[in-house]
């Protein structure tokens, strides 16, 4: 268990965030209220100016620029090194995306979690908070690990159908699934806090996985390290959101990487079958007119394309 004060870094990764970034850092006051701080801004080559948007809001905060738009997890692995090579002694790392908002004592609710006794289980290596979009409403940000069966639930009858029975689907769609203390599989990646035991346990996050899939990536490799990723829907958050749903480029990558990350971890015969699955998905979905699955759609049938750099060319092109 943590000694108070509990000792924190908080990194957030920016990319053209700089609109972003004042209601971010005005939230972090109350919303980390009872924890030693310190902001670590790690800048993935922006051009609006967010590293000189940061030192004039935050000039007390550590900028690291790390010179490329190399993704998510680039952006991570910079903002983490830096923080620990600062304070060796740092007890937890919170993760942000630039477009979350703290609410009071979030920060303080999760590290709580972190600090559970074990009681022969093994310990809290991340803690999520419940999370609602800017209108206040509930997302479903729990996660099933991924396996044919969910693959094939959300072929047949849809994720939000299939998510209403934990077994059955990836995403926990139930909304009473959000008023409980509980673990689970995997959890959507924009607010974490990760214990710097299970940091160093894990290792950097995979920077292959350009953007998606990498916190599902790390979230498992914990888990196989023995260590539980735990909500806590006493720590609330507000995550305005991405544009993943409606940009074609991206809702081919999460896709692709999806399948990339199921196949790592399950071998090639049962990668080929969730392939097929997340196929027959998109096309029916692109049957439908929905241009995000008819290009990935594309993509899922060209092995060209599925093996190809996965950065922000990539996407442009995909």
């Amino acid at each position: 268990m943590f000694e108070p004060p509990i000792r924190i870094a908080v990194v957030v990764v920016t990319y053209n965030s700089a609109h972003l970034l004042a209601d971010l850092l005005g939230s972090l006051q109350e919303g980390l209220a009872g924890l030693e701080w310190r902001l670590v801004i790690a800048d993935n080559a922006s051009a609006d100016g967010s590293a000189e948007t940061t030192r004039r809001l935050a000039p007390e905060a550590t900028v690291v620029e790390t010179g490329r738009n190399g993704g998510y997890a680039v952006g991570i692995n910079a903002g983490v090194t830096a923080a620990l090579a600062a304070a060796p002694e740092l007890d937890a790392v919170l993760v942000l995306n630039p477009d979350v908002r703290l609410e009071p004592g979030c920060g303080a609710a999760l590290a709580r979690e972190l600090a559970l006794p074990r009681d022969g289980l093994p310990g809290v290596g991340v803690a999520v908070p419940r999370l609602v979009d800017a209108e206040g409403r509930l997302i479903a940000s729990m996660r099933g690990a991924p396996s044919l069966l969910r693959a094939f639930a959300d072929a047949v009858v849809g994720a939000n159908r299939a998510g209403r029975f934990r077994w059955a689907g990836e995403i926990v769609a139930d909304p009473a699934e959000y008023e409980r203390d509980q673990d689970t599989d995997w959890a959507e990646g924009s607010t974490q806090l990760i214990s710097a035991e299970c940091w160093r346990a894990c290792g950097p996050w995979d920077e292959s996985y350009f953007l998606y899939s990498e916190e599902t990536e790390f979230h498992l490799r914990a888990r196989d390290r023995g260590f539980r990723v735990r909500f806590a829907p006493g720590a609330r958050a507000v995550h305005l959101g991405g544009e993943s749903t409606t940009s074609p480029g991206l809702w081919t990558l999460l896709v692709a990487n999806r399948v990339r990350l199921f196949t790592a971890r399950r071998g090639r015969v049962q990668g080929a079958a969730y392939w097929l699955m997340v196929l027959a998905r998109e096309c029916s979905r692109a049957l439908l007119g929905k241009q995000t699955s008819r290009r990935a759609v594309r993509t899922l049938v060209s092995r060209r394309r599925m093996s190809a750099p996965r950065g922000p060319e990539w996407v442009a092109a995909a």
